[in-house]
């Protein structure tokens, strides 16, 4: 079985289970929902390597090293998206902690400010 039967059958497997998701490595970002743009082109690639394995074996292999190129490519921009989907959320969070920082460092300035009222008025 070549890489691309088992990219193909680890994306189908992926696209059928509950869960949706690409499996993470040490170095990608938290299991990303395939988006179903992604899971269509899954499909349309799966098609289309069964209708590549019913051709003459001399011609499988030009089109097996194509269809590995575009499973890898599949892959790389799954793998793309869940890196900037993890920068939009670590993003969203980073911004939710300054906001509160922001209303505690008012609060305290309109605190100070309180205790220093009566001084000058």
């Amino acid at each position: 079985m070549n890489v691309l039967m088992l990219c193909i059958s680890f994306f189908w497997l992926a696209m059928t289970s509950d869960a949706a998701v690409l499996p993470s490595r040490s170095s990608a970002p938290a299991d990303a929902p395939l988006l179903p743009e992604v899971a269509q082109e899954i499909q349309e690639l799966a098609e289309l390597l069964r209708l590549v394995d019913t051709l003459p074996t001399d011609y499988r292999q030009g089109f097996y090293r194509v269809l590995d190129q575009l499973a890898a490519c599949l892959e790389r921009r799954q793998r793309m998206l869940g890196y900037v989907q993890d920068s939009l959320n670590q993003m969203s969070l980073d911004l939710k902690y300054l906001i509160f920082d922001l209303e505690a460092t008012r609060r305290e300035r309109d605190e100070y400010r309180n205790l220093l009222n009566p001084f000058h008025g």
